[in-house]
């Protein structure tokens, strides 16, 4: 399983007989079903990213394509108008709200090397999927 540098994902494995009783993984069962399930272990700047509503989102995307960490200093006011993060529960909205704008100007200083623009890029599009879900 490939591992990206600041996220890792774990799986878990469970194999289901037609009787729905647990087996052990990689085991065969009588219904033949196997459930994977992944899930991915973000690091701290990655769970700062606001959900914000999609229009806003598409628009920190296409700021970030251009425009590398403009998008994110602008979702980083988000945090501060009521944007959900998963970071928010755990260390309150102003801490968030810094993280977001650290986020920005990695970017924005990264920008020069072409990784703080492609970070722009990749940090615009995860704005859009949590938008989306």
């Amino acid at each position: 399983m490939a591992h990206k540098e600041g996220a890792r994902e774990h799986c878990r494995v469970k194999a289901v007989d037609s009787l729905g009783a647990k087996a052990m993984a990689g085991a065969p069962t009588a219904g033949g079903g196997v459930v994977v399930e992944v899930r991915e272990k973000k690091g701290t700047l990655r769970a700062a990213i606001p959900t914000m509503p999609f229009p806003l989102a598409v628009i920190c995307l296409f700021l970030n394509t251009f425009i590398p960490g403009l998008g994110t200093f602008i979702s980083a006011f988000t945090v501060l108008c009521g944007a959900r993060s998963e970071l928010v529960s755990e260390r309150g909205v102003c801490c968030v709200f810094w993280l977001n704008v650290a986020a920005a100007l990695i970017q924005i200083l990264t920008a020069v090397i072409m990784v703080g623009w492609i970070m722009s890029i990749f940090w615009g599009m995860d704005m859009v999927i949590l938008a989306s879900q």
